[in-house]
């Protein structure tokens, strides 16, 4: 299994554990560490053989930076059957278009400025192409679900996932547009016709 984790000075050993050992208490398996630093990309390679892809949380840009040089083997592990979680920053790049961060859309703000990413406007880039709904997470508890609605009402994307604290979205590989959640809170699902942006609310 590879844990992909941002690493500036020693902080992806530290918080290491905190994604691996859940999984070893569960399952008998051997974890690949694999760190994302701002010096270098990620060696696509290392995605070649593995039977999960963790991607833990952190500075969005600097994992979207890291990891779109291996997108592809992403992809083609992922659509083979390898699960995909991630975790904040490693659910955020997981879709075509990956939420990188910006707490204002035309000036005006539509969350807390701690969720920028050192970003003012809300900025989209090309993400890891996993699932094709954009995906915001802390959302009723962080307080991005505001920047989630206004994205999908002004255009800016089609849908987004605003993802709770405590709470996963399982997406069917094979069947993207059947899902489930699981965990403790609710997944905000946004969308626009007509002219008339939606919010819905799933729990599990």
């Amino acid at each position: 299994m590879a844990v992909v984790l941002f690493d500036q000075e020693g902080s992806g050993a530290h918080f290491l554990p905190f994604y691996a050992d859940p999984v070893r208490s569960r399952i008998d398996c051997v974890i690949a560490e694999i760190y994302i630093r701002s010096d270098r990309s990620v060696d696509p390679a290392l995605f070649a053989a593995v039977d999960a892809i963790v991607v833990g949380g952190g500075p969005t840009p600097a994992y979207l930076d890291g990891l779109t040089g291996a997108a592809n083997e992403i992809r083609l592990a992922v659509g083979s059957g390898v699960p995909y979680l991630g975790f904040s920053a490693g659910a955020m790049i997981a879709p075509d278009s990956a939420l990188t961060g910006g707490y204002r859309i035309r000036g005006t703000e539509v969350c807390p400025e701690e969720w920028s990413e050192g970003l003012e406007e809300l900025t989209f880039h090309p993400g890891l192409g996993l699932v094709p709904f954009a995906v915001d997470v802390h959302a009723a508890q962080g307080g991005s679900l505001g920047r989630a609605v206004a994205a999908v009402h002004h255009g800016v994307v089609d849908s987004v996932m605003a993802i709770d604290e405590d709470t996963a979205l399982v997406v069917d590989s094979a069947d993207q547009g059947k899902t489930k959640v699981i965990g403790s809170g609710n997944c905000w699902t946004i969308t626009k016709s007509g002219g008339k942006t939606t919010v819905s609310m799933a729990a599990s």
